[in-house]
């Protein structure tokens, strides 16, 4: 039995990864009592005495309780931003070039951010085969659900007696230093950080993100495109869909509840769309956790989840 501590159970992320995993028998949740939730002695005794450790925390608690670590066989799954790009963390995104082979022999594995995820997924494959120069200049817009936002956002949210600018889309991010920036870059092996336009809308879960594209700042087409993501994704839990409209719209709530990705072109030749879709507590989180774990320790990847 795979033992497990979920450091950050009560937040969104850390909710559905128990929900996750209290439905396997090859697992064991080492649990604290409330009122040592935050108690530094008692987290440092379960991060210790676990196989996995899940830190579904802010940024500087998740740096804190890597450092409460000192079991040299306890693997470590990093769901905030901290570690992203930091050296001796491996990227958790098994699906692209060499990097499942890497999660399975890591002990310090950092989750994708939701956002990044979804362009990354996009993007990566296509600077690799050379379709989109490293040194291009993306745009990216992305619509998420607002349980993105953790517990006050949700609860914002869903007070009847909300603020109506809340019953519409909203733009953020407006200064462009968005934080899973860095990462968008970095990993898809780009040289400029993308123009980039995450939306909270009015829904619970779900997530679309749309990265367009001009045919002359590509090498190929839009078929070549599809060629790319069909080769690419063959394995893991993102699939290329090369029809994925519902009767000319696309819903960004179409995986909600899922821990699946998918990825389709839409758009002619010249203006070209990479879309790709998911639930952001899904692959963009939850989910994206228990692939990665399920990876280092050796089993299936998509044991546990709901594809």
């Amino acid at each position: 039995m795979t033992k497990v501590f979920i450091d950050g159970s009560a937040g969104t992320t850390g909710l559905r990864i128990r929900d996750r995993l209290s439905l396997r028998k090859d697992i064991v949740i080492l649990s604290l009592p409330e009122e040592l939730r935050k108690n530094e002695n008692a987290r440092r005794e379960m991060i210790n005495s676990a196989d996995v450790v899940f830190l579904c925390l802010p940024d500087a608690a998740a740096v804190e309780a890597v450092g409460l670590c000192e079991n040299e066989n306890t693997r470590v799954i990093d769901t905030s931003t901290a570690h992203r790009v930091k050296d001796g963390w491996e990227y958790g995104f098994p699906e692209l070039t060499g990097r499942r082979a890497r999660i399975a022999e890591s002990r310090r594995i950092a989750n994708p951010g939701c956002h990044a995820g979804g362009f990354i997924a996009l993007v990566a494959p296509l600077v690799e085969n050379k379709i989109i120069p490293g040194d291009a200049f993306l745009s990216c817009f992305s619509v998420t659900g607002y349980s993105g936002g953790g517990k006050k956002m949700i609860a914002e949210y869903e007070d009847a007696g909300r603020d109506g600018l809340l019953d519409a889309p909203r733009l953020y991010g407006l200064s462009q230093s968005h934080k899973h920036l860095p990462e968008m870059r970095i990993i898809s092996g780009l040289a400029k950080d993308p123009a980039f336009m995450p939306v909270v809308a009015p829904f619970y879960s779900g997530m679309e993100v749309v990265v367009p594209l001009s045919r002359d700042a590509i090498r190929g087409t839009a078929a070549d495109i599809g060629s790319v993501y069909a080769d690419y994704y063959t394995e893991g839990t993102v699939r290329y869909v090369p029809e994925a409209d519902e009767g000319g719209f696309m819903s960004a709530a179409s995986l909600s509840g899922k821990d699946s990705m998918e990825i389709t072109v839409a758009g002619n030749e010249e203006r070209i769309l990479l879309v790709s879709r998911f639930d952001n507590l899904g692959k963009g989180a939850s989910g994206a956790a228990i692939q990665n774990m399920n990876v280092a320790l050796g089993i299936p990847e998509e044991t546990g989840l709901v594809l």
